[in-house]
C-alpha cells in the first residue's frame, strides 16, 4: 500500500544500526562469514534442505504446501564467497533468504545436490545494476548431472531501487524528500545548516530477482546442479541466494473447452493478443464453457476484463501471459499513467464481477518503478464468489489487489514473486474471503495485507501461506476490520520498516472490531529495525496511530524464532501517544526462541495478558516497558497480566503489573539458532 513516512517515537539523535550476526542455518559451511572455500564433501553429498532457511522440522504444519524443495546457497558446495549472515538493510546478505548467500566472480560456481526427482528449477539471484540505473543482463550457465549446459539470461532490470519512498530507478538522484527526517544524519536535511552530505546511491535495495527453468526431463535425486558465472560475463559478480527444485506436473488439457487460439491469440508472443483474448472471453462466457490457454507465451499489454468466466491454462510453467508496461496518452479516471498485463474484474462501483475462475497460468509483467496510482497489477478489480488457483505472478506492481466491496473470493496454490509493492491486498470491504497455500517472496511492500480503508473488511482468512523476504514493510499485515484470521502461516526475513506480522490502526483504516485471531503462525529472523524511529520492532507488532486498538485480539499457538530485536511490540507514535491505547490483546500458548532484545517491548498505553508464553535465549530484560514515556510514580501506562504458565523467567513477578523498565534502545545480543523445543 502507499506508505507514509513514519514519525519517530522520539526525535533524539539516532545511532547507526549495528550489524547483527545471525545464527547459522541448518548445516552451514565450515568457513568464516565472508570467507572463500570449497565446502567439505564430495559432489553428490547429502543436500541440505530447508524451509525459510530452517530445518523443516521447526516449521512443520506452517506455511504453504508447495511443489518444490528449497536449498540455500550458503549450505552448498562453492568456489565462490559466502556472504553474511547479516541483517542490516541495504545489504545483499540482509535481503537474502536466511540472511546469507554466495557471491560468484566470473568463472566460479555453486553446486546443489538434488534431494528428489526434479524437472524444473527456480534460481533466486542478484547481479549489479547498470552504472546509471536501468539494469543489465548477464548469463548463468546451468548444468544438471551429465546433461549439456544451458544458459539462463539473468537481468537486474526489475531490481535495484534507490532513495526514499516511492523510490527511484536512478542511483545518482538526490533526496526525493529533503524535508523528511532521515536516520543517516539524524536530521531534516532541508532544515539543516550546513546541509548534510548524503551519499549516492542513497539507500539501494530490492536487489534480488528469480528465474525459472524447465529442464526437459526428470533428473534423479542425487544428481548435481552446477550454477556457473561464465568468464566474460557482463556482471562483475553474481549472487546466488537459493535454488528451488520442482517436480512439475505435465501440461493440463481440460475437456470441452474454448481454445484461445481459435480467436487469433499468438502462442509465440510475437503478436499482441489482447483483442483475441477479449473475443475468446466473450465467447466462452456466452456458451458457458472454460476458456483454455494452451502452452505458449501470449503478449498482452493491457487489462483483460473478466466476469462470469473460467480461464484455465496448461499450468503456470507452460502458459505465460506476458506484457509490456504501456504509457497512456492521458491518465485514466483512476489516476493510472500506465497500463499493462493483468486480469481484472469490473470496479465495485460498476457492480463488480462474479463467478470468475482463473487457474493454471503465469502473468509476467514489466513494472520497474513504483507509481501508486497505477493499476498495473497481475489480478485486480472486484471479484465476487470467484477463485484464483495455481497462478504464478511476477514483475507486476502488486500480484493481486482487490478493491471492494466484494465477497467470497478464494485464492490458493499461487506463487507471487518479485513485486514492486504488495503481494496481495484485500482493500476496502472485502468479506468472507480466503488466501491459502500461497507462496510470496521478495515483495516491495506487505506480502499479504487486509486494509480496511473507508469500508471494513470482515471474516477473511490468511491460512497456510509462506511469505519470505519482504524488502519493505511486513510479511502479513492487518489494518482494521472485523473477525479476521491469520493462521498457520510461515513468515521469514522481513528487511526494514516492518516485520513479520503487523496489526495496525493506520492508513485511514476502519477500527478493529469483533475478534482478530492470530493463531499457529511461525516467524523467523523477524523483529526488524525501524529506519525512521531508529528502534527495533517485534516479530509481531501492534501500532496505534489513527485510533485505539481495542478489539478482542487472540495470539494463540504462535512461534517467534530467532528474533533480531523483540518478539512482541506494542507501540504508538510519539505525537499521539497520549490519545491512543492498545488493549484487549491476549497471548496464549506461545513459544519464543531467541530475542536480540526483549520478549515484550511496550511503547504505548494499554494492557495485554499472557498465559503459557514460554521464552528462552532472551537477549535483554524480558519486558521493556516504557508505556507512553511519562514515567509516573504509579508506574508505566502499560500493564501486563500474568495468567500463569509463562516459563523461562521472562515475566518475573517484579515486572507486574506495570513496572517501568524502559531502555529506549537496549543493546542487542544475537540469539543462537533455533532448536526443537
Amino acid at each position: 500500500m502507499q506508505r507514509s513516512v513514519a514519525g519517530g517515537a522520539d526525535r533524539r539523535p539516532a545511532v547507526l544500526i549495528a550489524r547483527i550476526v545471525a545464527a547459522a542455518v541448518a548445516v552451514a559451511l565450515a568457513v568464516p562469514a565472508g570467507g572463500t572455500a570449497l565446502a567439505a564433501g564430495r559432489a553428490g553429498a547429502a543436500p541440505v534442505v530447508t524451509r525459510a532457511g530452517l530445518d523443516p522440522a521447526l516449521v512443520a504444519g506452517r506455511g504453504a504446501a508447495v511443489d518444490f524443495v528449497e536449498q540455500e546457497a550458503e549450505n552448498a558446495r562453492t568456489t565462490g564467497t559466502v556472504i553474511g549472515p547479516d541483517r542490516a538493510a541495504y545489504t545483499l546478505a540482509g535481503e537474502a533468504s536466511g540472511r546469507g548467500a554466495v557471491r560468484l566472480s566470473p568463472g566460479q560456481y555453486v553446486e546443489f545436490t538434488l534431494p528428489r526427482a526434479t524437472n524444473a528449477l527456480t534460481v533466486r539471484y542478484s547481479i549489479p545494476d547498470a552504472p546509471g540505473g536501468g539494469g543489465i543482463t548477464a548469463p548463468l550457465r546451468v548444468t544438471v548431472g551429465h546433461g549439456p549446459a544451458r544458459t539462463m539470461t539473468l537481468t537486474s532490470r526489475y531490481a535495484w531501487l534507490y532513495n526514499q519512498y516511492p523510490f527511484s530507478n536512478d542511483p545518482d538522484a538526490g533526496l526525493l524528500h529533503p524535508d523528511w527526517w532521515i536516520t543517516e544524519c539524524s536530521c531534516v536535511p532541508a532544515a539543516t545548516t550546513p546541509a548534510p552530505v548524503v551519499g549516492r546511491p542513497f539507500r539501494p535495495h530490492h536487489f534480488y530477482d528469480e528465474q525459472r527453468m524447465l529442464l526437459g526431463r526428470t533428473h534423479r535425486a542425487g544428481e548435481v546442479v552446477r550454477l556457473t558465472a561464465p568468464v566474460g560475463s557482463a556482471a562483475a559478480w553474481t549472487v546466488i541466494d537459493l535454488l528451488d527444485a520442482h517436480l512439475v506436473a505435465p501440461p493440463r488439457v481440460p475437456p470441452r473447452t474454448v481454445d484461445v487460439l481459435a480467436f487469433g491469440a499468438d502462442p509465440t508472443g510475437r503478436r499482441e493478443s489482447s483483442a483475441a483474448f477479449d473475443r475468446a472471453v466473450a465467447y466462452a462466457r456466452r456458451v458457458d464453457r472454460t476458456l483454455y490457454l494452451p502452452p505458449g507465451t501470449y503478449q498482452v499489454n493491457r487489462h483483460i476484463t473478466v466476469d462470469d468466466v473460467t480461464i484455465a491454462g496448461a499450468g503456470s510453467w507452460y502458459t505465460v501471459v506476458k506484457g509490456r508496461e504501456v504509457t497512456l496518452e492521458t491518465p485514466a479516471p483512476d489516476g493510472s499513467r500506465h497500463t499493462g498485463v493483468g486480469f481484472y474484474g469490473r470496479d465495485a462501483a460498476d457492480g463488480g464481477s462474479d463467478n470468475v475462475h482463473l487457474s493454471g497460468f503465469a502473468v509476467e509483467g514489466d513494472v520497474r518503478e513504483r507509481i501508486d496510482t497505477d493499476q498495473v497489477n497481475g489480478v485486480g478489480g472486484a471479484l465476487d464468489h470467484s477463485t484464483v488457483d495455481g497462478l504464478y505472478l511476477h514483475h507486476t506492481k502488486v500480484g493481486m489487489w482487490f478493491d471492494g466491496p466484494m465477497t467470497g473470493l478464494r485464492v490458493s496454490n499461487t506463487v507471487i514473486a518479485d513485486q514492486i509493492a504488495d503481494g496481495l491486498n484485500f482493500h476496502t470491504g472485502v468479506t468472507d474471503s480466503t488466501v491459502s497455500h500461497t507462496f510470496v517472496r521478495n515483495t516491495g511492500d506487505d506480502g499479504l495485507a487486509m486494509w480496511s480503508e473507508r469500508t471494513g473488511n470482515a471474516r477473511n482468512t490468511f491460512d497456510h501461506n509462506t511469505v519470505q523476504s519482504p524488502v519493505l514493510a511486513n510479511g502479513i499485515a492487518v489494518y482494521g476490520g472485523t473477525d479476521n484470521t491469520v493462521s498457520h502461516n510461515l513468515v521469514a526475513d522481513p528487511v526494514r520498516e516492518g516485520s513479520a506480522i503487523h496489526v495496525g490502526s493506520r492508513f485511514g483504516a476502519e477500527p478493529f472490531t469483533g475478534r482478530l485471531g492470530i493463531t499457529d503462525n511461525t516467524t523467523v529472523r523477524a523483529g526488524t529495525y525501524e529506519l525512521n524511529w531508529n528502534i527495533g520492532l517485534g516479530a509481531i507488532w501492534f501500532y496505534a496511530l489513527d485510533r485505539d486498538i481495542d478489539a478482542d485480539i487472540q495470539v494463540v499457538g504462535d512461534h517467534f524464532l530467532d528474533n533480531t530485536y523483540n518478539a512482541i511490540m506494542l507501540v504508538s507514535d510519539w505525537p499521539v501517544k497520549d490519545r491512543v491505547r492498545i488493549t484487549g490483546v491476549h497471548f496464549r500458548d506461545v513459544r519464543i526462541d531467541g530475542t536480540g532484545t526483549s520478549v515484550v517491548s511496550a511503547r504505548a498505553a494499554g494492557s495485554a495478558s499472557f498465559a503459557d508464553v514460554d521464552a528462552r535465549n532472551v537477549g535483554a530484560v524480558g519486558v521493556n516497558n516504557c508505556g507512553s514515556f511519562h514515567f509516573t510514580p504509579a508506574g508505566s501506562e502499560f500493564g501486563l497480566t500474568d495468567l500463569g504458565g509463562n516459563d523461562g523467567g521472562w515475566l518475573a513477578p517484579w515486572l507486574l503489573p506495570n513496572t517501568i523498565t524502559c531502555d529506549d534502545r537496549p543493546p542487542v545480543v544475537a540469539p543462537p539458532a533455533p532448536t526443537p523445543w
